[in-house]
């Protein structure tokens, strides 16, 4: 029995498949996925959930219910171990055969390793499902040194966790400031302020050389030049790779993960791919980008659903991200590489302000601390294409909302800044 398949029960995946059903597709629908556990949401793993303030079942995306009722048949438990795209199958581990007529790979991404010595000793941890969240949030307890490799979003919400237990936390950053590719660095010295005041070691500018054992067991992390600090827990968060291999071995164009179109759609007529494991041309970043966000995962799944369901919506969204840290909300709406010229807007000494970034005088992204108001207007001129001054940016009299009724003309009346 054909109809649509889907590989990967994330976020990607369950949009798709909910919005293709919704848009009135109505063949059968079956999701495969190699975890038994119910569709879950990953953002509070570093969070919440180590935390122990959300509960697993807290966790869930959906009711069950939500799936009998749009009769989606969930396949818990199952790896798809090969696609055959001219026979329309796939290979489930066992031998078992499902065919299809659509097809979506949601098959996300999973943690980089490290590759040093050592890294296989007990202790050495990384963060992407609920099995590796329930792990580390077992070993936290038993834990004083924490050393986290990684100053990335998943390396710094484990920081924030594992400061607010009380443990002894150290931060190693390749790179020279924190979240390099992602924020601004006006944000990023704030983020290292609030993490050093919250009792966080952070050293830049250096790599691990080494794992040290002690009976099978993580003793120190070992720094090039040979620096040495004591962990009795080590959580490596240094970035993801695209799970592709499936699309590589079918044929299909991969660089960095699934090439698409707009619609999702491979080169392949009736497959699609959506989400962590998806390639797409975005004219926000100005060129090809795998993104890795909740938010960039259910938009691209609702263009694959439509597309799937013959009823066309191209993908177009804006990219956006956010995370908690401490008692910090950071939220992000575009794309900051290459910006030539920030404004600020908000006070940094009070914990709430935005900074807007610009290349070649286009508005490009805002990063905001504690002011979601900002990400809202943010978003929606950045898709409009609208770009505010510097100057109208930086003056908190100014409504920016304005702007987007009159687009990008300089309407004098949005500003009212006292001489």
């Amino acid at each position: 029995m054909s109809g649509l398949v889907v590989i990967g029960a994330s976020y990607a995946g369950i949009q798709a498949a909910l919005t293709a059903r919704e848009a009135g597709y109505a063949e059968p629908v079956t999701v495969i996925a190699d975890e038994s556990a119910l569709p879950y949401q990953r953002p509070p793993l570093s969070k919440d959930f180590l935390l122990d303030e959300i509960s697993a079942q807290g966790l869930l995306m959906h009711d069950e219910a939500i799936f009998s009722d749009n009769r989606i048949e969930l396949c818990l438990g199952s790896r798809v171990v090969g696609i055959d795209r001219n026979a329309g199958q796939v290979v489930l581990a066992g031998g078992a055969v499902l065919d299809f007529e659509r097809l979506v790979i949601a098959t996300g991404s999973r943690a980089r390793r490290i590759a040093v010595r050592g890294a296989d000793l007990d202790g050495v941890c990384y963060l992407r499902s609920i099995a590796d969240a329930a792990d580390l949030r077992a070993r936290l307890g038993e834990a004083s040194e924490i050393v986290i490799v990684g100053g990335g979003f998943i390396g710094l919400e484990v920081a924030s966790s594992a400061a607010k237990l009380g443990k002894k936390v150290t931060v190693i950053e390749a790179a020279s400031r924190l979240l390099e590719r992602a924020v601004s660095p006006v944000v990023s010295r704030f983020l290292l302020d609030r993490h050093v005041r919250a009792g966080v070691a952070v050293k830049f500018g250096t790599a691990v050389s080494a794992m040290i054992g002690d009976g099978g067991r993580i003793a120190a992390v070992e720094l090039n030049g040979g620096v040495r600090l004591g962990a009795d827990l080590v959580v490596v968060g240094i970035g993801g790779i695209a799970n592709d291999e499936l699309a590589v071995a079918a044929g299909l164009d991969c660089a960095n993960g699934v090439v698409v179109d707009e619609h999702g759609r491979t080169a392949c007529p009736g497959i699609y791919a959506a989400g962590d494991c998806a390639n797409h041309y975005s004219r926000f970043a100005g060129g090809w980008i795998r993104l890795e966000s909740v938010q960039h995962a259910q938009d691209q799944g609702r263009a694959v659903g439509l597309a799937i369901a013959e009823s066309h919506e191209p993908y177009d969204s804006v990219p956006r991200f956010w995370s908690d840290q401490h008692d910090l909300k950071l939220q992000i709406v575009g794309h900051s590489a290459r910006s030539d010229r920030i404004a600020i807007r908000g006070a940094i000494e009070a914990g709430r302000f935005s900074v807007f970034s610009y290349r070649e005088g286009k508005l490009v992204a805002v990063d905001s601390i504690n002011n979601p108001a900002d990400q809202m207007v943010a978003r929606r001129l950045i898709a409009a294409g609208i770009s505010q001054t510097p100057d109208q940016a930086e003056d908190s009299s100014c409504d920016l909302k304005a702007l987007l009724k009159t687009g990008n003309k300089a309407v004098a009346s949005c500003c009212r800044r006292q001489s």
